[in-house]
């Protein structure tokens, strides 16, 4: 798989990123309607997680098929990948994380799910007016953009992948240590109360999958343009 993507300057609408999914896709079509998402113009960018724990995780290959979405891989893709490629995965860990709706599917189902999943980069770069906007599901491994680009695209490294797609060192810490070569780096994975931005990087999984709310960010402006769920 290409596990890096260069994404295009978007010339005639906006383009919006949104923290994990985890299958609560109406809640998000809900979201993108009262912002008055236009898919015609508009792209929406997810940091991963599309599937699990929510109730239409099945959803996640109908949005990825839409020209205007675009997403990165993260950790609940990677564990129905390996899964189904047989490698080292707690079960009873990826039930109760929510991976049940999978583990129970055809294996014919499986592997269609999978095939996407496989598909999706690790990391991503959008260019926007202000400058380059990289997406991770989790946070990057290196301190500046363009070693862990080199890294996605030449090698295959099982560490490097880790830290994208599964640590939280730099919301535990507090790391205010910006990546170098980027306007921004937007990442999910860690729920937080409200959009959290710690030097350059945004965390934006504010839990619009469990009680919380989706953050839908202007990746030009870096600015919620989201209501929040009391207005």
């Amino acid at each position: 798989m290409n596990r890096f993507q260069r994404v295009a300057v978007n010339r005639t609408g906006r383009d919006l990123a949104v923290g994990d999914i985890h299958g609560h896709f109406q809640r998000l079509q809900a979201c993108l309607e009262q912002i008055e998402f236009d898919p015609q113009v508009d792209r929406l960018f997810s940091v991963g997680d599309l599937v699990d724990r929510g109730p239409y995780s099945e959803q996640a290959l109908e949005w990825l098929g839409q020209p205007w979405f675009h997403a990165v891989q993260g950790n609940h893709e990677a564990l129905a990948v390996t899964y189904l490629h047989g490698g080292r995965l707690d079960l009873d860990m990826y039930r109760a994380a929510g991976g049940g709706w999978f583990l129970d599917l055809a294996s014919a189902e499986q592997l269609r799910f999978v095939e996407i999943f496989s598909t999706l980069p690790v990391g991503m770069e959008v260019a926007t007016a202000n400058g380059l906007v990289g997406l991770l599901h989790a946070d990057s491994p290196f301190a500046d953009w363009s070693t862990l680009r080199a890294s996605l695209e030449d090698d295959d490294d099982d560490e490097v992948r880790e830290i994208c797609q599964w640590s939280r060192r730099r919301l535990r810490e507090g790391d205010t240590h910006a990546v170098a070569g980027l306007h921004a780096l937007l990442v999910g994975h860690t729920p937080v109360l409200q959009v959290k931005q710690l030097g350059n990087v945004w965390h934006l999984d504010t839990g619009g999958w469990s009680s919380g709310h989706f953050s839908l960010l202007d990746i030009n402006r870096l600015a919620v343009v989201s209501p929040l769920p009391d207005e």
